[in-house]
């Protein structure tokens, strides 16, 4: 236990570079190790003022400051300190100020450094995955749904596509969710945390196309903007640019963007040099290129560019099997959207459904869906809600169904049938479970399976 002065002195030795001054900045005490530290004599400094014992000393801008702390930095006759001040305040006033050292060394400095920069990139990882996350934009490759091989061999060439830096084409009827696979490409590659920018080469003048993708200089046209504007090059520099329906770039334009694939180089209007830029290129069409190239209506070196990595989204009606998922992914987006509480789906709504051509994919059912889920006041949506929606069946289908007495049942117990059978599937062939999902008593789950002639031996 402390009880004598050279106790207390002891353990004030040991605090590295303590000094303490008076309201008028003369030297009131300073420890040994501190005299030691900076070659002055301890017992002669007391009384002096602390500027003439230690020049480099802020300890007179702590007396007259508002601060009542501060930290400091010294680099004086080859010695290295930080050191932490504070005002020592009595009834209200300034009586004077102290200082001491937390570090005096350069190798503990780097220690110190080290730690900050290891936490300083944790803290950078973590707002770089935040900023991904914001960036990712509205889809990622969990937006494709589906289950069908159609599906899975599409994952598993964006897979492919997102590992490499080579330019994608991307290739679809309309409405096949083209920059969705392109998205999903992006979000999965090491541009992530860059930029995704998407252009539709069909909504862009040719007057204006120049300027938009490669920007323009302040006074390079009548109405440029004051500082010029970025293009869409510039602004996906380090990340992605998706053009969509590339088939309508313009015959004029179609030379600078093969250079600016080939030399990562673009030319804003009105520049005089030229701007390095690092973007990957993810092209789409609904058109084939290829037979644009032979009519003369697209440059070959510019397909051939492009088409380095090329991915074919299957049309809707190719993947019908993957028709109840989507439904139901679009159910619960427009219960979001609308406020409501859809929770099953008629089977006869997927049998109307799968036997329509879909000539507008993704789009066109999203479409009918929406319009669907405004006449449900309750937990179902029902085939007639789609009544008014000139649904054709596929002519595959139109030609046998017309061949049977009622080809509207028919449909019907096709698709409750299949409704049943993947039921059955889903919980093993456990009927009490299967009934309880398909919200019937299991009684009549069994008629069911009677009348409708399914064979649950052969489902496993």
């Amino acid at each position: 236990m402390m009880s004598t002065r050279d106790d207390y002195e002891r353990i004030l030795n040991h605090i590295l570079g303590l000094m303490v001054v008076d309201q008028y900045g003369n030297l009131t005490y300073i420890n040994k190790q501190c005299a030691d530290y900076i070659k002055v004599d301890q017992k002669t400094s007391i009384g002096k003022p602390v500027g003439e014992v230690f020049p480099a000393t802020k300890l007179d801008e702590v007396l007259r400051g508002n601060k009542t702390h501060n930290t400091e930095f010294y680099f004086h006759e080859g010695r290295m300190s930080v050191s932490l001040q504070a005002q020592i305040i009595e009834d209200g006033k300034v009586a004077g100020a102290l200082e001491y050292d937390i570090i005096q060394d350069l190798e503990n400095l780097d220690s110190l450094l080290g730690k900050y920069v290891l936490s300083l990139k944790n803290e950078v990882d973590f707002y770089r995955e935040r900023v991904r996350q914001l960036k990712k934009g509205r889809y990622s490759i969990e937006n494709l749904i589906g289950s069908s091989q159609a599906m899975e061999n599409l994952r598993k060439q964006i897979v492919m596509a997102a590992n490499s830096s080579s330019t994608v084409l991307i290739t679809g009827e309309t409405g096949t969710g083209k920059e969705l696979v392109a998205q999903a490409i992006h979000n999965l590659s090491s541009r992530f945390s860059g930029e995704f920018v998407a252009v539709n080469a069909s909504s862009l003048p040719e007057s204006l196309a120049e300027s938009e993708l490669f920007g323009y200089e302040e006074g390079s046209f009548t109405g440029a903007k004051k500082g010029g504007k970025k293009g869409k090059f510039e602004v996906a520099n380090g990340g992605t640019l998706f053009i969509d329906e590339i088939n309508q770039m313009p015959m004029t334009l179609q030379p600078k963007l093969l250079r600016a694939l080939q030399e990562k180089k673009i030319d804003p209007v009105g520049s005089e040099g030229e701007k390095y830029v690092d973007v990957r290129i993810i092209a789409a069409t609904n058109k084939p290129l290829k037979s644009l190239v032979q009519q003369g209506l697209f440059r070959e070196d510019l397909y051939y560019r492009l088409n380095v990595l090329s991915i074919e989204i299957p049309p809707l009606r190719e993947r019908m099997s993957d028709l109840p998922e989507l439904l139901e992914e679009k159910v619960k987006e427009f219960n979001k959207i609308l406020g409501k509480d859809v929770r099953y789906i008629d089977p006869a709504v997927i049998a109307k459904l799968q036997n329509y051509a879909f000539p507008g994919n993704i789009r066109e059912l999203s479409n009918m869906v929406e319009k669907a889920m405004h006449f449900a006041s309750g937990d179902t949506l029902y085939e007639d809600f789609f009544d008014d929606m000139n649904l054709h069946i596929s002519p595959s289908n139109l030609n046998h169904l017309g061949s049977l007495p009622r080809p509207i049942d028919e449909v019907k117990n096709q698709a409750e049938k299949k409704f049943i059978e993947e039921a059955l599937i889903k919980f093993q062939g456990n009927k009490t479970q299967t009934a309880k999902f398909l919200k019937i008593p299991r009684a009549l789950l069994y008629q069911k399976i009677k009348r409708l002639g399914i064979k649950t031996e052969l489902l496993f």
